[in-house]
């Protein structure tokens, strides 16, 4: 049984992953369909957790926008996510950073993993 759950779930995953971590700042293109249109809309923000594996691993992105936190929650595999772009490393010690949620400004900043 496990065989045939595993191969269902191997054909909905993505051929690449673009390689991002928790505490990196990325933008995600996002398709949106209005009405028989289809558009491509950008969501920057701080990579504030990555859960679960396989076809079912969801990553959650968090952005301040006018003074309000904005979070969205993405599957890694999704036909609607077009690409992830990693605009800077972080660097964090934890898996999540719900801490961030109580910061408000510069203390809601990670700091830049230099390599």
């Amino acid at each position: 049984m496990n065989d045939i759950i595993r191969s269902i779930e191997a054909g909905q995953m993505k051929e690449s992953v673009d390689a991002f971590r928790v505490g990196d700042t990325v933008k995600v293109y996002n398709k949106i369909k209005e009405g028989a249109r289809e558009r491509i809309q950008v969501f920057e923000g701080t990579v504030i957790k990555r859960q679960n594996g396989g076809s079912k691993e969801t990553f959650t992105v968090r952005k301040n926008s006018n003074g309000i936190g904005v979070e969205k929650t993405w599957p890694v595999h999704s036909p609607f996510v077009e690409k992830i772009e990693v605009i800077r490393r972080g660097k964090v010690r934890r898996a999540k950073l719900f801490y961030l949620r109580d910061r408000v400004g510069k203390a809601a900043k990670v700091k830049e993993l230099v390599r």
